[in-house]
């Protein structure tokens, strides 16, 4: 069976190396905010190319405690996208604030900058984008609006450790960039685990008293905070696999342009890779139609694929009522809900694999009648 995604293959790739990692924090008995987790924010920061990052317990808290750490919360407006994983709602909305929904781009998926300056109230105090499937945001754009308006711009890089736009890693353009390092995601953890990273001090000294109960270096609470630290075995384990990032995310590329050459025969939409961009691949997301008929085929063939997303933030019970969608509508955003389909993308997948990847989707899609799914133009139309 090949799986859409396998974090274990990651790990016996770096065994023996992430055994010893592990086996120096359990010796050392020192397990929460140790060396480990400094050794870690310096490496972090570096690779990022900003001065700070600041380990926390998850990707979603690592979006709630930079919008804290920004004062956005209670009465405030915070623009991003439907089309994205749950949590960046989640983490706007544990702030108080209110997502404020625009649609995404046709042809790359994120967040599209025309459809912001309309979208923006006098409540608007930031700008969320997502660098959806490993694939940067368009930022030039978006931070011209919010250089204009005063907003503030928190990049959701959960999807793209190592990404870059405009020869700048994502997570350094804006005033903060949020990180998971949920085991699937191309740097992973064995656990949940996060990090923002930002060039403010001041903001990096904030995020770690919120992190921690709001405590100051005395663990005086001087502001309400979290419980939200990252482990040092976490840590540690995130140490080894930095070093291999950029390798790894190589290989994705790699593979996409193997799908990319594969597919091409085929009546469905692919990645486009933004000029002046390196997407990394976190997923290799095709549109088609029907979809959930050739998901079946294939996992008969034991091609496990995913659906990222199948429905858009802004449908779910217990979102709906708590966002605003954007004047402009989210035309690209439901469209794409009803045809994305993930398939199997790591960087351990084997040429034989991804050669039966291929072919069974290209068989089975020609028996099916897939096609082309219309995608509207969008708000830059």
């Amino acid at each position: 069976m090949i799986p859409c995604a396998d974090p274990k293959a990651g790990y016996m790739r770096q065994r023996e190396e992430i055994r010893a990692a592990i086996d120096r924090v359990l010796e050392r008995g020192q397990y929460i905010l140790g060396p480990e987790v400094d050794a870690f924010e310096a490496a972090f920061a570096g690779y990022c190319g900003v001065g700070h990052a600041v380990g926390v317990n998850s990707g979603t808290d690592a979006l709630t405690l930079a919008l804290r750490a920004f004062d956005i919360g209670p009465g405030d407006e915070v623009i991003t996208v439907s089309h994205t994983a749950l949590a960046t709602l989640a983490a706007i909305l544990a702030t108080g604030a209110t997502p404020v929904l625009v649609d995404v781009e046709p042809g790359y998926w994120t967040l599209d900058p025309a459809a912001l300056t309309a979208s923006i109230s006098p409540k608007t105090r930031a700008i969320v984008p997502v660098h959806l499937y490993g694939q940067p945001a368009e930022m030039n754009g978006i931070l011209e609006v919010a250089a204009s308006r005063g907003l503030v711009v928190i990049e959701d890089c959960a999807q793209a450790a190592g990404a870059e736009y405009r020869g700048r890693r994502v997570g350094s353009l804006g005033d903060a960039g949020c990180f998971s390092f949920y085991p699937t995601k191309n740097l992973g953890a064995i656990g949940d685990g996060g990090a923002v990273v930002t060039r403010h001090a001041a903001v990096a000294d904030r995020l770690r008293r919120l992190r921690q109960y709001g405590w100051n270096d005395r663990r005086e609470t001087v502001e309400p905070g979290l419980n939200s630290r990252l482990g040092e075995i976490q840590a540690a384990i995130l140490n080894v696999k930095l070093r291999t990032l950029d390798r790894d995310n190589a290989v994705r590329r790699e593979l996409a342009v193997r799908y990319d050459g594969a597919l091409a025969v085929l009546p469905m939409l692919r990645p486009s890779d933004r000029p002046g961009s390196s997407h990394v691949y976190h997923l290799y997301v095709v549109a088609c139609e029907p979809r959930e008929p050739l998901r079946v085929r294939l996992a008969a063939h034991q091609v496990l694929t995913g659906v990222h997303y199948p429905v858009p933030g802004h449908r779910h019970d217990g979102y709906a009522g708590r966002c605003r969608v954007a004047n402009s509508g989210l035309s690209v955003t439901e469209a794409l809900a009803g045809c994305v389909l993930s398939l199997p993308m790591f960087p351990e997948m084997t040429s034989d694999q991804i050669d039966l990847v291929t072919q069974v989707l290209t068989r089975e899609a020609s028996h099916l009648g897939v096609r082309r799914p219309s995608i509207p133009a969008g708000a830059a139309a």
